[in-house]
């Protein structure tokens, strides 16, 4: 009778450890949920900031006398500052957590905006390029997403921050607008310093200290980028020579530089060519935001809407950010991150000199000539190579 009873207290406790286990998974699961969704509310205020102020920028450079050339070299610092500081964020990242380089980042956009504040002269407008060395939310988000899920989640996870990006664009785009030209220049300024200063403080309560799993590959997380600086040319550098990593990274770059270049010369475009106020501008990049938010839906909006730039913007930088994700250790996923981040500033400091020079000798249609050429080529060069663009069965 005593063996008996105590096989059915055994087989009670083994039931209630596993009620217990299965509770707790499903506790660790909602947090890690929780903290997605966080992750993807902290992406699209910095893109409603970062749109505001892109918006505006333009027309208060404008208003300081700055001329097309000078507004170029605006544009070209901002791109070289973001273009150091994204490998350099990304094994920040990877060496001190995702709340450490969240924190950094949005910190680092409250400065951005203190100091557009005060620009009162061209000098102080330049100065206010610096911090955005460290502005770099959006990565910092990937970051947290590519931490919390598994490799097969991975793109459906971060492709929603397509929707993030697109509702910054709407939102931020329209209000800097709407702002600027009721309240005047510096309105948007000031609401994207308070916004930042909430979003710092959403980070430091809401995202954990360390997102990262441990590795469940303990061959690819070998932690390689826990060693040496976080300066560290030789370790960024290291991430390229992995399988595939260069062939994809490449694709990556030329397919998003004529996308890019247009981005960049909307505003002046919008003023010169079409003669449109700021407000104007707004709800035409807003415009741009229901496009890409209508595309990350189906193909059926695809189709109605019908606008392949915005279909490609959208998607080539998920796609290629979770390949190349995959392909190098889980340890190095933020300085990955942080390099691709680095593709757009690349093209924001190389494309004002060659899309001025584009727009005024051949005009806007220059733009769509260039990405057909540019979309052949890398069409031929895909059919033809051994890019992996499928993702591994080991993951």
């Amino acid at each position: 009778m005593s063996a008996v009873s105590n096989q059915a207290r055994a087989g009670a406790e083994q039931g209630a450890a596993r009620v217990k286990s299965k509770k707790e998974e499903q506790s660790e699961e909602a947090k890690k949920q929780q903290v997605i969704l966080v992750a993807y509310l902290i992406a699209t205020l910095d893109l409603i900031f970062l749109f505001m102020q892109l918006g505006v920028i333009p027309y208060l450079a404008k208003s300081l006398g700055l001329d097309s050339v000078g507004f170029g070299y605006l544009q070209t610092t901002f791109g070289v500052l973001q273009l150091v500081g994204g490998p350099i964020f990304g094994r920040f990242a990877d060496r001190f957590g995702s709340r450490a380089a969240l924190t950094l980042s949005c910190a680092s956009g409250s400065a951005f905006f203190l100091l557009i504040s005060i620009s009162t002269s061209i000098p102080l407008l330049f100065l206010s390029r610096l911090p955005s060395v460290f502005m770099h939310g959006l990565p910092g988000a990937q970051k947290v997403i590519t931490d919390l899920t598994t490799p097969s989640e991975r793109a459906g996870a971060l492709g929603k921050l397509g929707l993030c990006f697109g509702i910054g664009i709407i939102v931020g785009s329209a209000l800097g607008g709407t702002l600027s030209t009721k309240f005047g220049i510096f309105v948007p300024i000031y609401v994207g310093l308070v916004g930042s200063l909430i979003t710092t403080m959403i980070v430091m309560v809401w995202i954990p200290s360390q997102a990262k799993p441990e590795s469940e590959d303990p061959v690819m997380d070998h932690r390689p980028s826990q060693s040496g600086s976080v300066f560290s040319l030789r370790e960024i550098l290291r991430l390229m020579k992995f399988p595939g990593v260069m062939e994809v990274f490449m694709v990556k770059v030329f397919a998003v530089f004529p996308i890019g270049l247009f981005l960049i010369m909307f505003s002046i475009i919008s003023m010169d060519f079409f003669g449109l106020e700021a407000v104007q501008s707004g709800y035409l990049m807003s415009y741009f935001g229901v496009l890409q938010m209508a595309l990350m839906r189906n193909v059926l909006h695809y189709c109605i809407v019908a606008v392949p730039l915005v279909f490609a913007f959208s998607t080539l930088g998920t796609i290629t950010d979770s390949i190349l994700t995959k392909s190098v250790p889980a340890s190095d996923t933020g300085t990955m991150l942080g390099i691709c981040a680095s593709v757009q500033p690349l093209t924001r400091t190389v494309g004002p000199a060659i899309g001025g020079v584009l727009y005024k000798q051949f005009g806007v249609s220059a733009f769509g000539y260039l990405q057909l050429i540019v979309n052949i080529g890398l069409f031929i060069y895909l059919l033809k190579s051994n890019v992996p663009l499928k993702e591994k069965k080991g993951q």
